[in-house]
């Protein structure tokens, strides 16, 4: 019978660890998608070469995914920190105060419709092996896994590339030479990319997924257009 609910409860576990991921990776490209298309607008704006801009959007490639990369990792690292020092101390309440946390653990299965004497004996079988009690105490009082905090370098790793592929998107007229042809090539892509990631976060978050595809390509078109009329600006002014 306990084998059914521990089956659902690690297949849900996997879903919302799947979920943020892939959240976490298309908010990635839309942030790189917008950052970069608004670069390349604007050098383009002032009137620089194709090589020119084939430059700057590489570093603003390079640049912003090891920006995202480290800062991402440095996030997760103090969150991860943060849980392990909370795991610690669950840990060592188990060790010197066992029967006010087997205690707390029942009043919690309690206040979830357990009958009182039943949660004090589910509470007190879990708690026989202090692995296991940890385990639970972990994810009962602090709503943590200790199995899945998180890891650092994935982190890291995710926003790095997920950034680079949104960042690269406008760029690609530029690295494979299309010319004169290149700035409104990318200025195409790049409307066609932001409309489609916009729809891809709307499905995620459950909002209107046209809405969110015309947002996002308002949104991020419109920096596009700001940062090039500066850019001509300025190239004017040069």
């Amino acid at each position: 019978m306990s084998a059914v609910p521990e089956q659902s409860e690690s297949e849900r576990r996997a879903g919302l660890t799947f979920g943020g991921n892939l959240r976490a990776a298309v908010f990635g490209v839309s942030d790189g998608l917008v950052s970069n298309t608004s670069l390349i607008m604007g050098v383009s704006g002032a009137f620089a070469d194709a090589r020119t801009v084939l430059i700057a959007g590489a570093a603003g490639v390079l640049a912003g995914a090891l920006s995202m990369a480290a800062g991402e990792y440095v996030s997760m690292r103090s969150q991860r920190e943060l849980f392990e020092q909370q795991i610690a101390r669950e840990r060592e309440a188990l060790k010197t105060r066992p029967t006010e946390e087997i205690d707390a653990l029942a009043r919690i299965y309690h206040r979830r419709g357990v009958p009182l004497d039943i949660a004090c004996r589910i509470s007190k079988a879990l708690s026989t092996d202090l692995h296991a009690a940890l385990e639970t105490h972990a994810r009962e009082h602090l709503g943590l896994n200790p199995e899945d905090l998180g890891s650092p370098y994935g982190a890291a790793l995710s926003s790095f590339l997920s950034f680079a592929v949104g960042a690269g998107m406008p760029l690609l007229p530029f690295v494979f030479g299309a010319g004169a042809r290149a700035f409104s090539i990318a200025a195409l892509l790049a409307a066609v990319c932001l409309f489609v990631v916009g729809v891809a976060s709307s499905a995620l978050t459950g909002q209107a997924r046209l809405r969110g595809g015309l947002r996002l390509l308002l949104v991020g078109g419109g920096a596009g257009v700001v940062a090039y009329v500066i850019g001509r600006l300025l190239g004017v002014s040069v």
